[in-house]
């Protein structure tokens, strides 16, 4: 019996074998977490320091910490009328793009119609149209519009840049769901925008919030766009006034690194908070 059983049952080693490839993914993983986190870490630490710190050892660690430059910033009026200027445009942008996205995604997902295809592959078409290469007609349009140096100069190209690729993640989300959910719902009455109401944008809650997040971010680390269209400092937006200060400071090596920190610090905030919403929006829309 014994001998059966010893015969019949696998080995440890045979049960598990060795595999060098999970290894190698987390070194791979370690790594280009280090080379994108490493910058960002610099920088905050950085604003910590004194400019003679920074310049007689780069890359040491404050000692003692000073929090002037922090304080510094924080207590311009520029910063935070700009601070007010980027979530304005931020939010109005998250805005257009959401609703507008999850409209033009539920018309390609839900409906069928002679040409659904191709429009839906002129928007993926859009996802290879370089920005910069839009910049001198789209000025010249916004000029001729008189919305130059107003917040719709910024928001409305933003949205219109960022369609695309929120139809591209939507699209899946929206035709996983069940026919039989609308087949349910129309008989209980609900029409179609009914069913789009209560019963699609709950259950495309991830896919939603991964193209918010990811639109929110874009607009706020926005730089080419609102240099060329916003020349009222009054609307300078954050991007717009790390340029401005840097150039004002150029000898403030440590204040130009806490005004940045500053500057990024929500969109990093809110990217991080909803990361596990983006990660499961984006393997809905590789699922579909």
């Amino acid at each position: 019996m014994t001998v059966a059983a010893n015969a019949v049952l696998p080995s440890p080693a045979e049960r598990r074998p060795v595999s060098w490839s999970t290894p190698l993914t987390y070194a791979l993983a370690l790594a280009v977490a280090a080379v994108s986190i490493a910058p960002v870490v610099y920088v905050i630490v950085g604003g910590f320091r004194t400019t003679p710190q920074i310049v007689a050892d780069p890359a040491g660690l404050p000692d003692p910490w000073v929090w002037d430059n922090y304080a510094r910033v924080l207590t311009q009026s520029n910063f935070w009328q700009q601070a007010f200027n980027s979530a304005v445009i931020a939010l109005g942008t998250t805005l257009g793009v959401v609703v507008l996205g999850v409209c033009a995604a539920y018309v390609l997902a839900r409906y069928t119609f002679r040409g659904r295809e191709a429009l839906y592959t002129f928007f993926t078409l859009g996802l290879l149209f370089p920005a910069g290469a839009a910049i001198l007609p789209l000025y010249l349009m916004l000029r001729d519009l008189n919305l130059i140096n107003s917040y719709y100069a910024v928001i409305l190209p933003q949205v219109a840049f960022s369609l695309p690729l929120t139809i591209v993640i939507l699209r899946p989300f929206l035709s996983a769901i069940p026919r039989e959910l609308e087949d349910a719902a129309a008989i209980d009455g609900t029409g179609r925008l009914g069913f789009l109401w209560r019963i699609v944008l709950p259950l495309s809650r991830p896919a939603l919030v991964t193209v918010g997040v990811l639109a929110f971010v874009a607009s706020w680390n926005a730089f080419l766009l609102p240099l060329l269209v916003l020349g009222n400092v009054n609307l300078h937006t954050l991007p717009l006034g790390v340029q401005n200060f840097s150039s004002q400071y150029t000898t403030d090596t440590a204040g130009v690194l806490a005004f940045t920190s500053l500057a990024m610090l929500p969109a990093l905030l809110f990217f991080t908070f909803a990361e596990k919403q983006i990660v499961g929006g984006l393997q809905g829309a590789v699922k579909g």
